[in-house]
C-alpha cells in the first residue's frame, strides 16, 4: 500500500488525567487547532465532539474512551480521549495497553489527585512514555510549583518543567519557553494567534532557576547532557530537544508543560510536544508476543512488510452497523474484505467493513497498516484482549489487565418481553467492558450485574433502558467479599462411583496454602512423581479446582488468593475418567477450605477528602465510625487533605452523607485499594445474611 503518512510520522497518544483535570476540553482545543472541527465544543455545555454518549452530555463526564485522528506539523495524530472516574478505569486500562505515548493532565489546583496516581500506575505497568500538562493556570489558586513537587514527591517521576506560567489566575498571560528562551503571549481569545517576545527582566531570576533544574534533572537521563552537566556548560537548545526525546523514549524522563485548555492557552505547545518528544510505532521496538501452536516466545518487526498482527483492545455496539471491534494494528497491513485469524479463539473472521473513527462518526476506509488504529466491522468472535493475525503466522500478544469488580446488584425485568429482551442486552454489554460482569445466583435465583462503582451500574442499568428499551429492576448494592484460607494444610479428594459397569475413580492429594502476595488468585502447580496420575487428567484437576474456587463455603463468595500444589493422588486403568478426577480435586478444593479456617476478605477503597478546616473534626468523627484508617492529613491552602483507607460497605451514599456534614463545602474521590479480613462480628452478619438468602430461597424455616 502507499502510505500517506510514513511510519516515523504517526503517533499514537492518549490524554489521562483525574476527573475534572480538563481532558476533553484539551481534547476539543487539539481537534479546534488541528482543523478538525470548526467550533470548540465544551464539555459543560454538552456540545463536545468527544462526549458524544447522553450518559456523557447529561453528567458532564466521559465514560466511554473516544478516538480520534487529526494532523499537526507534518505528523498524523491519532488520540484517545479517556475518562477520569475510577468507575470506568478499564477504559484508561484498555487504552493504555494500545498507545505509544500519553499526555497526564494535572489540575493546578487540585494537584496530583489520587486518580492520577492510578493513571500513571497504569502508564508504568505498560511502559508507556508520557508528557504532563498542569492545567487551569487560570483558576484562582493555581500553583504550578506545588504541583511539580507533587509530581516528584507522589509519583517519583523525573521531571522537570520546559515551561513556566507567566501570571497565574486571572493574571495567566501565557507561558515561558524554558529551551527557547522566549515568551509566549496570548491575545487572541480563541488562543490561534500568539507572539514570541523577550523574556521580561522580573523573570530572569525564576527563568535562570528552573533552567539549572531541567539541566539537572535532563543529565540524569541522557549521557550526552551529563558530559555538558559534569563540564558546567549548557548545551544549545538542539542538543537539549533530542536529549529530551531520547530520554522521553526512554521513559527517563517527563516534561512538565503548563497552560490553561479552557482559556485557549498552552494547548499548541503541547501538540508540539507530542510530535517532537513522544515515540512513533517504529520507536517502541519490535512486537512481543508467543506462538499459540508451540508456546515459543516470537518478536516480529513494526513494518508493513511484516506479516499482519493487531490487537482488539475495544468492542462497542453501532445502532447501525452493529458491533465495532477497535483495533490497533502493530504490524503488516488489513485490508477490508479479507479473513484474519484470531489466534485466542483460534477462529477466522472476516472483515467486512474498516472505519476510521472521529468520536461516534465512522469514515470508511479500504486498508490500515503498521501504526493505524481503527475500528473493523464483520468479527463475530472477537473480544476485548484478543490477537489477531494471519493464519499462517500466528502470534498472541501480551494479555491485557482487567480489574476485578467490587459491588453487585440484583437485577430483574419488570414484564416477560423484556426478560426477553435483557439476555441479549447483557450480553452486548459484557463484550463491551470487562470490569461488568453478569452471574446468575441459583440459591436465590436472581440475576447478579457487578462493576467498579455505583456510578459504573448506574450508567449501565440507565443504558439497558435507553439503548435496548429493557425496563427493569435493580436491588441494593452488594459488596463483592471475597474468601480465604489461613493457613496450609494437606488435603484429600476421592471419587468413586460403581454402578454396575464401568465405574468413576478418581484420587487427588492437595498441598494449599495462602499465596505469599494479596491479589495473586487461585494458582495450580503439578508436583506429581512417579507417574501416580496419567498426565492426560491433570487439566480436569486444574478445572475443577477452578469451578470449585468461584463459592466459598462461608457465604457462597469467590475463593482467592490460595496456591494449590497436586502432589500425590491414585487412578484405575479402567473406571478413571476425566469427569471422575474434576470431581475429586472439586471434593479435595472444598474439604481443604473446611479445614483451613477461612476468613472473608472485603474491598477496602483508598480515598481523599478535601474539607474546610471547620468541618474537619465531624469529617474524621464520621469516618472513624465508619471502620476508616486515617493514613495521612494534609494542608492545601484553607482547606484540609484526608487519606484514609475504608471498606467500601461503609459508604454507600457517602456523598449524601458528606454533604450534610459539611453544608456541600467538602468533596471526596475514592477507588479501590486493596481487599482484607472483615471483623469477625462483621463477618457473622454476612454468613448469616448469606445462609438466611438460601433459606428462604428454598422456602426452609
Amino acid at each position: 500500500m502507499k502510505r500517506q503518512y510514513p511510519i516515523d510520522k504517526i503517533r499514537n497518544i492518549g490524554i489521562v488525567a483525574h476527573i475534572d483535570a480538563g481532558k476533553t476540553t484539551t481534547t476539543e482545543r487539539i481537534l479546534f487547532y488541528t482543523g478538525k472541527t470548526y467550533k470548540i465544543g465544551e464539555v459543560h455545555e454538552g456540545t463536545a465532539v468527544m462526549d458524544w454518549m447522553v450518559q456523557e452530555q447529561e453528567r458532564g463526564i466521559t465514560i466511554t474512551s473516544a478516538c480520534t485522528t487529526c494532523f499537526w506539523q507534518d505528523c498524523r495524530i491519532n488520540i484517545i480521549d479517556t475518562p477520569g472516574h475510577v468507575d470506568f478505569t478499564i477504559e484508561v486500562e484498555r487504552s493504555l495497553k494500545v498507545l505509544d505515548g500519553a499526555i497526564v493532565l494535572f489540575d493546578a489546583v487540585n494537584g496530583v489527585e489520587p486518580q492520577s496516581e492510578t493513571v500513571w500506575r497504569q502508564a508504568d505497568r505498560y511502559n508507556v512514555p508520557r508528557i504532563c500538562f498542569v492545567n487551569k493556570m487560570d483558576r484562582p489558586a493555581a500553583d504550578f510549583a506545588e504541583t511539580l513537587k507533587q509530581i516528584h514527591e507522589r509519583l517519583g517521576a523525573n521531571a522537570a518543567a520546559v515551561q513556566l506560567p507567566y501570571g497565574t489566575e486571572d493574571d495567566f498571560k501565557g507561558t515561558i519557553d524554558l529551551i527557547e528562551d522566549k515568551l509566549c503571549l496570548y491575545d487572541d481569545p480563541t488562543g490561534k494567534e500568539f507572539n514570541w517576545v523577550e523574556v521580561p527582566e522580573e523573570m530572569n531570576g525564576k527563568v535562570k532557576e528552573a533552567k539549572d533544574k531541567l539541566f539537572e534533572h535532563l543529565a540524569e537521563a541522557d549521557e550526552e547532557v551529563m558530559s555538558f552537566f559534569v563540564e558546567g556548560k549548557y548545551p544549545e537548545k538542539e542538543i537539549i530537544k533530542k536529549a529530551v526525546r531520547r530520554a522521553v523514549l526512554k521513559n527517563a524522563f517527563v516534561p512538565v508543560f503548563c497552560g490553561s485548555a479552557f482559556k485557549n492557552k498552552g494547548v499548541q505547545h503541547v501538540l508540539d510536544a507530542v510530535c517532537w518528544y513522544l515515540p512513533a510505532p517504529g520507536d517502541v521496538g519490535t512486537v512481543k508476543g508467543t506462538n499459540p501452536k508451540t508456546d515459543e516466545y516470537i518478536e516480529r518487526n513494526v513494518n508493513d512488510e511484516a506479516p499482519f498482527c493487531g490487537l482488539c483492545f475495544k468492542v462497542a455496539t453501532d445502532p447501525y452497523v452493529g458491533r465495532l471491534n477497535y483495533v490497533r494494528v502493530y504490524s503488516g497491513v488489513l485490508s477490508s474484505g479479507t479473513y484474519i485469524y484470531n489466534a485466542a479463539k483460534r477462529e477466522k473472521e472476516r472483515v467486512t467493513k474498516i472505519v476510521l473513527m472521529h468520536a461516534n462518526r465512522q469514515e470508511i476506509i479500504d486498508e490500515v497498516a503498521t501504526g493505524d488504529i481503527c475500528a473493523v466491522v464483520g468479527l463475530k468472535e472477537t473480544k476485548t484482549g484478543d490477537t489477531l493475525c494471519t493464519e499462517k503466522d500466528p502470534i498472541i500478544l501480551e494479555a491485557m489487565h482487567f480489574p476485578e469488580p467490587v459491588i453487585s446488584q440484583a437485577i430483574e425485568p419488570k414484564s416477560k418481553s423484556d426478560q426477553e429482551k435483557m439476555g441479549m442486552a447483557l450480553k452486548k454489554l459484557t463484550d463491551e467492558d470487562p470490569s461488568f460482569r453478569v452471574t446468575y445466583n441459583h440459591d436465590t435465583g436472581q440475576t447478579i450485574i457487578s462493576g467498579m462503582g455505583q456510578l459504573h451500574l448506574d450508567i449501565l442499568v440507565d443504558r439497558l433502558l435507553r439503548e435496548f428499551s429493557v425496563d427493569c429492576s435493580v436491588g441494593q448494592p452488594q459488596v463483592a467479599y471475597k474468601e480465604t484460607l489461613t493457613k496450609k494444610l494437606i488435603s484429600t479428594g476421592k471419587f468413586i462411583q460403581q454402578s454396575g459397569g464401568r465405574g468413576q475413580y478418581g484420587h487427588v492429594v492437595f498441598e494449599m496454602q495462602p499465596q505469599e502476595t494479596p491479589g495473586a488468585g487461585i494458582t495450580f502447580e503439578d508436583k506429581l512423581k512417579g507417574g501416580a496420575i496419567p498426565r492426560e487428567f491433570v487439566p480436569s484437576i486444574r478445572n475443577g479446582v477452578m469451578i470449585s474456587a468461584k463459592s466459598g463455603i462461608l457465604a457462597g463468595y469467590p475463593v482467592v488468593d490460595v496456591a494449590v500444589t497436586l502432589i500425590d493422588g491414585s487412578f484405575h486403568d479402567v473406571d478413571s475418567s476425566e469427569l471422575a478426577f474434576q470431581m475429586a480435586a472439586s471434593i479435595a478444593f472444598t474439604d481443604g477450605l473446611r479445614k483451613a479456617s477461612c476468613k472473608i476478605l472485603e474491598p477496602i477503597m483508598d480515598m481523599e477528602v478535601i474539607v474546610p478546616e471547620e468541618y474537619m473534626g465531624a469529617i474524621i468523627g464520621d469516618l472513624n465510625s465508619r471502620r476508616a484508617k486515617i493514613i495521612s492529613l494534609g494542608q492545601r491552602l484553607n482547606t484540609r487533605l484526608i487519606r484514609c483507607n475504608v471498606p467500601l460497605s461503609e459508604i454507600f451514599n457517602y456523598a449524601t452523607v458528606i454533604r450534610s456534614l459539611t453544608q456541600g463545602r467538602a468533596t471526596y474521590t475514592m477507588e479501590p485499594s486493596f481487599y482484607q479480613e472483615v471483623p469477625s462480628h462483621i463477618a457473622q452478619k454476612i454468613i448469616e445474611r448469606s445462609s438466611g438468602a438460601s433459606t428462604q430461597r428454598f422456602g426452609a424455616k
